[in-house]
């Protein structure tokens, strides 16, 4: 018989509180070696105070942190992680290899200095001084910095902010490298697409209770709209009035479409513009699934 694996990090129940305002409210997470999970949710979710819980950083007012089967607190624990938070104060005047080295002596057995650069695609900001590189190139260094020790688990928080687009490309090549090296990496971001493009499981928090826990995919079929896009001379005004659709407009030349039935509406677009043409039919994204989730939660908040 199969015995299932210890989690690498869990919070069992976890209750914290700031004066009146409960942060989280008896929330239950838990990841597994090799696993990427993204931690989503609106400002004041809870998704600050849920890494800090198992940073060790706060205490729980009830339930359990741990890492590792560990006190978040414990040596042992965070010697086997790695941190890359939204915000990070580094000495402006040391050169970006001084900071490699310095924080890999932090470790018994750290990870080569070039192998972090060449992961995190810093290898020409060496000689560099930190306070002289862009933000995008100081977020590139906090990666590479979170790298030194080897982590088993990998807490990432909004990594690519100031990033340009090739820069956050490399980053994700990196982050899945790392996962199938079997680090398991918990990300919270703000951008959507980075979520669907990384996570193999997606938790959605608001108002410190967890909201959906599952594939994207999963979280994607919980919103029955899909999407249709076109070139046509049909009116918006009247598609919009077509009984399957929900909503009917013009951008950028092309219709765009919602709708519960995709293949009655495409039909009937068939039959009325036999000049239709550049038709797509998308699915429901990461995006349109969150926003319906925390829509839906604001009833029960209010």
């Amino acid at each position: 018989m199969n015995t299932p694996l210890a989690p690498v990090a869990r919070l069992a129940g976890a209750v914290k509180r700031y004066g009146a305002r409960v942060a989280l409210d008896g929330v239950d997470l838990q990841l597994q070696r090799g696993e990427l999970l993204a931690l989503l949710g609106p400002n004041g979710a809870g998704k600050s105070t849920s890494i800090a819980l198992l940073l060790g950083l706060l205490r729980p007012d009830a339930g359990r942190a741990e890492l590792f089967g560990l006190d978040p607190q414990r040596i042992e624990a965070r010697r086997r992680i790695g941190v890359m938070l939204q915000t990070a104060t580094l000495p402006w005047t040391l050169r970006v290899g001084e900071l490699l080295r310095l924080t890999a002596s932090y470790y018994p057995r750290p990870r080569p200095l070039n192998e972090c650069a060449a992961l995190a695609g810093i290898g020409d900001l060496l000689s560099r001084y930190y306070g002289k590189l862009s933000g995008g190139q100081q977020r590139r260094v906090q990666f590479a910095l979170a790298l030194c020790g080897r982590p088993e688990l990998l807490f990432l928080d909004e990594p690519t902010v100031g990033m340009d687009i090739d820069a956050r490309q490399k980053l994700w090549m990196a982050i899945r490298a790392l996962v199938a090296e079997g680090c398991a990496v918990v990300l919270t971001t703000h951008y959507l697409e980075e979520a669907e493009a990384l996570a193999q499981r997606v938790v959605v928090l608001d108002q410190g209770r967890v909201l959906s826990e599952g594939s994207v995919d999963a979280l994607r079929a919980r919103v029955a709209l899909a999407r249709i896009r076109c070139r046509t001379g049909l009116d918006a005004a009247a598609v919009a009035r077509w009984p399957q659709v929900a909503s009917a407009s013009c951008a950028d030349g092309r219709l765009h479409i919602a709708t519960a039935s995709p293949e009655v509406v495409v039909r009937r677009l068939l039959d009325a513009d036999a000049d239709l043409r550049e038709l797509e039919v998308l699915r429901a994204g990461l995006a349109e699934a969150f926003t319906e989730l925390t829509r839906e939660s604001l009833p029960e908040a209010a």
